[in-house]
Order: C-alpha cells, then structure tokens, then sequence
C-alpha cells in the first residue's frame, strides 16, 4: 500500500455546542470562519465555555486527514510540533491510537487548541490559538523525512509561516512525491490568495476546496472554480455540501453524489473527504470512485461531534 506524510499545526480540539449565534458575535467570530486569537482571548472563550458540555480531543486539519487515512488502511505520518504538556501528551495519545505514526517536535510553548463553535444549522466557527503549533519552522524539516513516501498532504492553515510551506512542498517534490492541499478556510484563502496560487501552480497535484474556498480563490461559482483551479493542478476537488462535489481533471469532469446522512457537526468533514480521496486514488481507483470514497467517509462524520469516528464505523467502511 503506498503511503502518505503531512505536516499541519498539532491542535487539540475543544468542541462546544451552541444553541445561537450569540457568543460568536460576542467575540466577533464570524461564522463559518477560522480567526486566529492571542492566549488571552483564547482564555476568555474558555471561561465563557467551560460549564458547557464540551469534547476536548485531538484535533487540526492535517491530522484529521491522515487519521482517516491510517484508520482506512494507508501507512500514515504527520509532522507536527506541540508543548510538552498534558494537551501534548493527549495529542500523541491519540495519534498512536488511531494508527499514526507521529514526529512530533517541542516547544516551550503551550500545546495549540483551537475552540470549535458548532451551531445548530451544522456549521463550525473556530477560534484558534496556534501555541507551540507556530514554531514548527523550515529548519525543522530535513530532505530525509520524506524518504519513502509517495504522497504529502498540507493545511492551507499553515500558511502564517510561508517560508515553512515553501520548504515543506520542495523538499516533498523533489522526492517526488503526489502532493495535495487543503485550502482550509475562505479568510485563509482571501488573505493569501497570490501566495496559494503560486504554490499551486509550483507544487500542488490535487487541491480541495469547499464553496466557499474555491469563490476566494476564483471568484466564481462551484463549476467555474473547478475548472479555474483544475488549471493551476492535475485535479481540484470542490466540495458543495448536501449537493456533493464537483472533481475536474484536465477537460473530465466528475459529478460526484453527496452520501445520505444525518448531519449534526460538520467538523472535520473536508478533512476526511481528503482521506478518503487520497486512499482511493492511492489504491489506483478511478476519480469517480474516489471522490465516491470521499463522500462515503465525510458522510460518516458529519453524523457526530467531532472529527473521530468509531472503531466500528471505520470496519464498515474498510
């Protein structure tokens, strides 16, 4: 089976239910968004949440890709860096639990959580506080990390160090590595269009987007981006919620059918459409039976809260 690295930001995860849409105007969290907060403003939301009936688990975009990835069967790695700490500890934990291999560097600095804010249409509002997770710098890769892998996948989150992603997707290119990337969140795309274009275009073989994510990036509307962004790279994969995806490569396009589920959390959706895509293109399946997989997976783990799903559910699915 081949095998796939990534690198992305060590977060844990705390979940919180909300009944309104009144604490993220509280602390003006747009919905839908990732905003980046301070230690300070990340502290306020927790003393505002902490009598609610939270999850804390491990969490981050990269990480909840490979997950899904080990869980489905594929040899899987993430780079990360985390505090040496009791949400650091929980973040390996888990990690090894769920199939992971892990190179997971230290810092001084607290292990990175981001609040997850899931209102009742579903829809997830984070506020990330990046901790120990922002020190992951470009000399803390080496050429041989990436010895013997056939795929990298990387966050669009990661771009507040721009000169860590140059050095990440170089040196997974120069191995020849297939290399795909999650654009992540729309604001994320609006603030650093130019650099995620040019990255594209450099490096990328596969990008997925949700709706949102692919307008920032082309201005148009799902179809239209699909076929923009599938010109920047070999395939792009946009995500259109209850109504599926779209995949492009070169002139094909691939309508893909959302998989019946019961939604209650769509946390984590994207990044396990992302795992269950890059297993089945790993394993040689044709496009339409990937994103089939990746529909299949996402289905799955938008029916609970959180982004880890149950030993039994993933049987089912292998």
């Amino acid at each position: 089976m081949k095998s796939i690295i990534g690198i992305g930001n060590a977060l844990v995860d705390i979940l919180a239910p909300l009944e309104s849409d009144e604490l993220l105007r509280q602390f003006n969290l747009p919905k839908g968004s990732m905003q980046h907060v301070d230690e300070t403003v990340s502290s306020h939301i927790w003393n505002e949440i902490r009598t609610r009936e939270v999850q804390i688990v491990a969490g981050g975009s990269t990480s909840n890709t490979l997950n899904g990835t080990a869980e489905l069967g594929m040899p899987s790695t993430f780079i990360g860096k985390t505090g040496n700490d009791e949400l650091g500890r929980l973040f390996a934990d888990d990690q090894r639990a769920h199939g992971l291999q892990s190179i997971l560097l230290h810092s001084p600095q607290a292990t990175g959580r981001c609040t997850v804010f899931i209102t009742p249409d579903t829809e997830r509002t984070m506020a990330t506080y990046l901790g120990a997770a922002i020190e992951l710098v470009p000399d803390d890769l080496n050429p041989a990390m990436f010895d013997g892998y056939d795929y990298f996948h990387i966050e669009g989150y990661l771009v507040q160090n721009l000169d860590l992603v140059r050095r990440a997707v170089g040196l997974a290119k120069s191995k020849g590595l297939i290399i795909s990337l999650d654009l992540a969140s729309y604001n994320v795309v609006e603030a650093h269009k130019d650099f995620l274009s040019e990255i594209i275009q450099d490096y990328v073989d596969i990008v997925f987007a949700n709706e949102a994510e692919a307008a920032a990036f082309t201005g148009r509307n799902p179809l239209e981006a699909a076929q923009e962004m599938s010109r920047y790279c070999r395939i792009a994969a946009v995500k259109i919620g209850e109504q599926g995806s779209l995949i492009q490569c070169g002139e094909a396009l691939h309508t893909i059918p959302a998989c019946p589920a019961q939604a209650i959390d769509a946390t984590g959706a994207g990044d396990l459409y992302a795992a269950g895509f890059l297993y089945a293109h790993a394993s040689g399946r044709p496009l339409p039976q990937c994103g089939l997989m990746a529909s299949t997976v996402a289905a799955k783990v938008v029916e609970i809260i959180g982004s880890r799903i149950d030993k039994e559910t993933w049987a089912t699915l292998r």
